[in-house]
C-alpha cells in the first residue's frame, strides 16, 4: 500500500471519527447549526468551496482505481467529497434544501454520526494494520 494511501486513510478516519465524537457530543447545536446553513447561501457557498478543494486535492493526488479495498475508498471518498462540493455551488438552494429535509437530518442524526464514527474507524484501523 503507497504511503499516500496510508496517510489520506488515517486523515479521513481520524476526521470522520473526530467530527463524529463531536457532533454527537454537541446534539443540539450541531443540529441548530446544520440548520442554519441549510438556509444561508453564503454558509452553503463556503461549505461547498472546502469541500470541493478537499476532494480535488485527495482526486489529484490519488486517483488509484486498483490496489486493493482501501486504496479504492480513499479514491471514492475524495470524488464523494468533490462531487458534494461541486454540487453545493451549483444547485439551486431549494434542491439543496428538499435534498435535506429528504434526509430528514434531525430524525437519524444519531444513525448518521454512528455511520460516519464507523467509517472513520474502519479507515483508521485499516491504516494502521497494514
Amino acid at each position: 500500500m503507497s504511503p499516500v494511501t496510508i496517510f489520506l486513510a488515517r486523515l479521513v478516519g481520524a476526521y470522520c471519527a473526530l467530527i463524529a465524537l463531536t457532533m454527537l457530543i454537541r446534539k443540539r447545536e450541531t443540529i441548530a447549526t446544520v440548520n442554519a446553513m441549510v438556509e444561508d447561501s453564503g454558509a452553503i457557498m463556503i461549505a461547498g468551496v472546502v469541500a470541493l478543494a478537499a476532494g480535488l486535492a485527495m482526486i489529484l493526488g490519488h486517483n488509484v482505481w486498483s490496489g486493493g479495498p482501501l486504496t479504492v475508498a480513499v479514491t471514492v471518498v475524495g470524488w464523494v467529497v468533490a462531487l458534494k462540493g461541486f454540487s453545493l455551488l451549483v444547485l439551486p438552494r431549494a434542491a439543496l434544501t428538499a435534498g435535506y429535509r429528504a434526509l430528514r437530518y434531525e430524525g437519524m442524526f444519531t444513525a448518521y454520526m454512528v455511520a460516519t464514527l464507523a467509517l472513520g474507524l474502519g479507515f483508521l484501523w485499516a491504516s494502521f494494520r497494514g
